[in-house]
């Protein structure tokens, strides 16, 4: 960037800089992000009637991420690529000069007046060194296929160092047991020698035999050439198998030895934690903190064990009597509010061995921890409900789990914790890092601190994602974002949290620990409103009179004067992010929007004194006064009501049936759950721009993106769709179908299960063979966990004592 600033200096432009500084200087605003400073830009071409694009001016304002005045001076922080930032300060006489991410970090500290150089230096987090002894990924367009990365570098290390490395997987095959019982090679082959001659003698013997003969038939044969159950359950998947390793031990390939890892039975016993809200099956969608989440473990969970199922029968393992098991592991809530969130165990619908386990809290203060807690106020607990979790887990288990998947940070932090005393394999699922929800959230952290207690969420977070064995995120844009947005990871890797801490490097993002794995739909309760034979008419009845005309003010807010025209629907919880509130103002501020739709919102609950949350008791009180202002009664129906899936999914179907169109207005949505479920419905779907929809929907073909802090522009946007509608009927139908079909070719979870699966398997495999020394890293991490984490929430802990 500094060739470019020098560009800009030498040329004919450095006057309109000059201008332009001046017009950044007369903004009420110290701290400028990208939009404003688009803006800034924007309007100073129109005035002196410059060429945006075109100079060089315009192209270094394109690369500029953020601007701080600092008095006389201006600190420019560019993002000249993905996942890279370089800082310099322009000084009043236009000098520039380069600046340390120290000064950076000091500089944003004075910005909010926390810069306290007399009182010595901030504690500094770096994990850089510890990044320093891994393989990193070069090219930021391989950040999140980090196990293609890691299948190419180990596969040139066994083809280097072919000793070394044929010994550790020959080690490594020796290790897998189940309850006991040796799999995969006995000691009737000792070294890694013999297992390359038996292998080829295996080959020969199972090559003889009819494809499809049962691995039970020739077990004993194979049994004395050295080879256990866990080859295959014929013949000819034995003789599969047994192929790629041959052809692995003699020509390594990153293909080869992904085929033959993915095969190996060492996973049959896996825990996802999602510790807080209400984790249920029934009656739980739509109260506080309880959305995407919940049906997303769930979703993995069935299909999880569903593929443990499979992959333990090809295997040949279904005469060792194998039970793949996958527990949730939340909290049991005593007071349940007609849930089942106080039942210890309870098993997953549709599968054998799927299970939630409900683990109470210790009672520090009963008035707390017998009720529902929210998010922000659940970190005094984690580490006692860990410890407790881990005797209920081992004796579920009757072992160990052979892997534990965290969601969000609460559960991140719980794997974490569970992992490190287990050692076992930890991945993590963010699922939407608040970070880069809540603006400026670090630099103002103390003043929000009583609400949200980001100082702890911020922690656990960088204690989570550094300690992770891999990280699982639904999207490319999630860990690093776009050309013009920064990811939610990447907002980890250098920022300050004034008067606590400054990070000078928290994540490496071109670890190869990083792995893009959208979720998929559950297609039995979400699929296309034209499966006539697989609906039932008497819900969709049902479902139809409660949307459009039932009258129930216990449920229902708002009458339609004329519930034949389209349906504008939205389904999300009540919250300031997702931001039902400003689609119902975009609503309201159109006449012509109102003239083509009724608003139909299924969102929280309908009255203040029945919710026990802060942001949703805020958004229920605006949401009235939106109603009031724009004059909305006979045009909106407002449903607080709580939907099954099976019920969620037909309401999408009846939105469709009615022609109507899905809109997902959040300010930030990490991925979009809710945007899967309407367009596999087939409904024409609008949804946020900022987050994981750029990844899902492609613009104009199978969705449309909207700016929803721009509320003209997403009215306009919507009523050129219907009007093209009105023009071409068919065209409703077009965006329908391609909708229908983004869907089932990408999201589905039988394609994300065999890729989790697949990771877990290669990188214990890394961990078992890198001889890489984390202890370092992690007794790095334990120390940020008491000296910072647990103090913290102490302290809340003890306000939660009055409470």
């Amino acid at each position: 960037m500094s060739e470019l600033i020098h560009a800009v200096l030498n040329s004919e432009e450095k006057s309109d800089l000059r201008s332009f500084i001046s017009e950044l200087r007369s903004q009420e605003k110290g701290y400028l992000l990208r939009n404003d400073i688009l803006n800034v830009y924007s309007e100073f071409c129109s005035k002196y009637q410059k060429e945006q694009p075109f100079s060089l001016l315009g192209k270094l304002i394109y690369y500029t991420q953020e601007i701080i005045q600092d008095n006389t001076n201006l600190c420019f922080i560019f993002r000249p690529k993905i996942a890279s930032q370089e800082v310099y300060r322009l000084t009043e006489d236009l000098s520039v000069e380069s600046i340390s991410v120290d000064e950076l970090l000091d500089l944003r500290d004075r910005l909010v007046n926390r810069f306290h150089p007399q009182e010595g230096d901030l504690l500094e987090l770096d994990f850089g060194p510890f990044y320093d002894y891994t393989p990193t990924i070069r090219d930021p367009k391989n950040i999140g296929k980090g196990v293609q990365y890691l299948n190419r570098y180990l596969s040139s290390k066994l083809f280097q160092d072919p000793k070394q490395w044929l010994e550790g997987l020959f080690n490594f095959l020796r290790l897998h047991q189940y309850n006991g019982i040796q799999l995969l090679i006995n000691n009737n082959i000792q070294t890694q020698q013999q297992l390359s001659e038996q292998v080829k003698k295996a080959i020969g013997f199972v090559s003889d035999r009819p494809n499809d003969e049962p691995y039970e038939e020739f077990r004993f044969q194979l049994q004395m050439m050295g080879f256990e159950p866990g080859w295959g359950n014929t013949a000819s998947r034995v003789r599969e198998t047994l192929e790629i390793l041959d052809e692995l031990i003699d020509s390594p390939d990153p293909q080869t030895l992904e085929a033959f890892i993915s095969r190996i039975p060492m996973i049959f016993k896996i825990v996802l934690v999602s510790a807080h809200g209400w984790f249920g099956q029934e009656g739980v969608l739509g109260r506080p903190d309880t959305g995407g989440q919940v049906v997303y473990v769930l979703d993995q969970a069935k299909t999880l064990e569903q593929q443990l199922q499979e992959d333990a029968i090809l295997a040949g393992l279904e005469k060792l009597n194998v039970e793949p098991k996958v527990i949730i592991l939340t909290r049991l809530i005593p007071n349940s509010d007609g849930t089942l969130c106080n039942q210890r165990l309870e098993k997953v619908y549709g599968t054998e061995n799927a299970w939630i386990l409900r683990v109470p809290l210790r009672e520090f203060n009963p008035n707390m921890t017998q009720n529902w807690i929210s998010r922000f106020e659940f970190w005094p607990y984690l580490e006692t409900f860990a410890i407790d979790s881990e005797k209920e887990l081992l004796a579920e288990f009757q072992g160990k789990p052979d892997l534990i998947v965290g969601n969000y940070t609460d559960g991140n932090l719980v794997a974490f914790l569970l992992a490190r005393r287990l050692k076992v394999t930890q991945c993590n699922i963010a699922h939407a890092l608040e970070k880069s929800k809540y603006l400026f959230s670090n630099l103002y952290w103390n003043d929000l601190e009583e609400k949200y207690h980001f100082s702890l969420q911020f922690t656990a977070d960088l204690i989570a994602m550094n300690a992770a064995n891999f990280i699982i995120s639904s999207t490319y844009q999630e860990i690093v974002g776009t050309p013009d947005s920064v990811g939610q990871y990447e907002s980890y890797k250098c920022f300050t949290m004034p008067d606590l801490y400054h990070v000078v490097n928290g994540i490496e993002l071109f670890s190869p620990k990083f792995n893009v794995v959208p979720p998929g739909v559950n297609e039995n309760a979400y699929f296309p409103y034209t499966r006539h034979e697989d609906r039932v008419e008497s819900d969709r009845l049902r479902l139809e009179e409660m949307l459009f005309t039932l009258d129930d003010s216990s449920q229902i807010f708002g009458t339609l004067d004329d519930p034949n025209k389209r349906p504008l629907f939205s389904m999300a919880r009540l919250d300031r992010i997702k931001n039902m509130t400003g689609l119902a103002e975009c609503f309201g501020k159109s006449p012509e929007l109102q003239e083509h739709f009724n608003l139909i919102l299924i969102a929280g609950k309908l009255r203040v004194e029945e919710s026990g949350d802060n942001e949703e008791r805020d958004e229920i009180i605006k949401l009235y006064n939106i109603i009031e202002q724009y004059n909305l009664h006979g045009k909106i129906r407002w449903l607080g009501v709580r939907l099954s899936k099976g019920q969620s999914g037909e309401v999408y179907r009846v939105i469709a049936d009615h022609q109507g169109v899905f809109v997902q207005p959040a300010l930030f949505e990490a991925f979009g759950l809710t945007i899967l479920e309407a367009m596999i419905s087939g409904l024409p779907t609008f949804a946020t721009q900022f987050g994981g929809p750029l990844e899902i929907i492609q613009n104009k073909v199978n969705g449309f993106y909207i700016n929803p802090t721009n509320l003209e522009e997403t009215a306009e946007k919507i009523l050129e769709f219907v009007l093209k509608c009105e023009q071409n009927p068919n065209y409703w139908n077009e965006i329908s179908q391609q909708g229908i079909n983004r869907v089932y070719s990408t999201y589905t979870w039988k394609i994300h299960t065999t890729k989790l699966l697949s990771l877990a398997r290669i990188y214990g495999f890394w961990n078992f063979n890198s001889k890489e020394n984390r202890e370092d890293l992690l007794r790095y991490i334990e120390t940020l966990f008491y000296l910072i984490y647990k103090p913290r929430a102490q302290q809340i802990l003890e306000q939660h004592k009055y409470r």
